[in-house]
């Protein structure tokens, strides 16, 4: 499939976002003695930011109800859905290695921009950091990383499409800068999509399903977390 890749706009000036973390309770969706997975809400941190009012996060809060909780990936702020901690150091150098070498297996639901007639297709763009403009991210031919994601349209009307993300490979926002190079951004997209936010409040980006090997059985194992839109 052909594709045409969208410059990023840049602006003077990325504003600093305002960090407003969502007060819910957390959402356990499989616990046992080696690993957590959990429902990320919307606008909850992974891990503390850098600044001091970007201290409250998923990990903190799991910590406090769970003391041995132990970071193995994340996700962006403003997305949701399924993702999993470890309770050893063991199960979290396993859990790693799922990770670095591809054997954990992902899938997104994202509402995006436009419609897209084709019912599936392939984005195999390098991707690498717009410097200038952190935290954006650039398709870059010369220096950027491998990347490629998989997508299929599950709904379509003649303002946005409902599709499936699959990720090969975890580049630093990698779905919401491949869906800007099919001139799809995802809705809701502060960063890539600024234009949609009034009618979108958050990202339409949750990761639905995750599938990797347990690290005391090593037997596959999926879980899921409903899509919240």
């Amino acid at each position: 499939m052909w594709l045409k890749v969208t410059r990023l706009s840049k602006p003077s000036l990325i504003a600093d976002f305002a960090y407003d973390p969502p007060d819910t309770p957390l959402q356990f969706l499989h616990e046992d003695d080696q690993i957590l997975v959990l429902d990320k809400p919307a606008g909850l941190l992974t891990v503390p930011g850098k600044l001091a009012n970007r201290q409250d996060c998923l990990i903190s809060r799991l910590q406090a109800a769970r003391w041995n909780a132990l970071t193995v990936h994340r996700l962006d702020c403003d997305t949701s859905g399924v993702i999993i901690f470890a309770r050893t150091k063991q199960a979290q150098g396993f859990l790693g290695q799922e990770f670095e070498q591809r054997r954990a297996e992902k899938t997104y639901i994202a509402r995006v921009k436009g419609r897209i007639d084709a019912d599936s297709g392939t984005v195999d763009l390098p991707l690498g950091s717009d410097w200038d403009y952190r935290p954006r991210q650039k398709v870059d031919h010369a220096t950027g990383r491998p990347a490629v994601t998989d997508w299929s349209v599950i709904s379509r009307s003649d303002t946005e499409t409902r599709v499936r993300l699959t990720p090969h490979t975890g580049r630093s926002h990698q779905l919401r800068v491949h869906m800007l190079a099919l001139e799809h951004p995802i809705l809701g997209d502060q960063i890539y999509a600024a234009d949609t936010l009034a009618d979108h409040k958050r990202l339409m980006l949750h990761a639905e399903t995750l599938s990797l090997h347990h690290p005391a059985s090593r037997q596959r194992v999926s879980f899921a977390a409903p899509v919240p839109f």
